[in-house]
């Protein structure tokens, strides 16, 4: 796939985003080289390949899954303008 002026002016419109028309041939350059780079990793052949989380074999420290703070639901909605059966009750804003 190979990009032109036209394609770049199109990706830079739908982005928002607004480029010199001097920088065009370097933006589709690199554009060409990131889908040139895509193409050839879509080329290997991944066949038993277990996939990965992560690329390095690291372990991510947990805390353990404790409660910490009890449920103080009454008291916070004892305060609430409105409730019913536990939850806040708000105004509508949309009709």
């Amino acid at each position: 796939m190979s990009l032109d002026k036209t394609d770049v002016e199109k990706i830079a419109h739908l982005a928002r985003l607004a480029i010199d028309d001097s920088d065009i041939p370097d933006y589709a350059r690199d554009l060409n080289n990131i889908f040139n780079l895509v193409e050839q990793l879509s080329a290997v052949d991944t066949t038993g390949i277990t996939p990965m989380a992560h690329p390095l074999d690291a372990i991510q420290r947990l805390r353990p899954d404790t409660v910490t703070e009890g449920d103080l639901r009454e008291q916070f909605q004892a305060i609430a303008p409105k409730t019913e059966d536990g939850v806040y009750l708000v105004p509508q804003v949309i009709e």
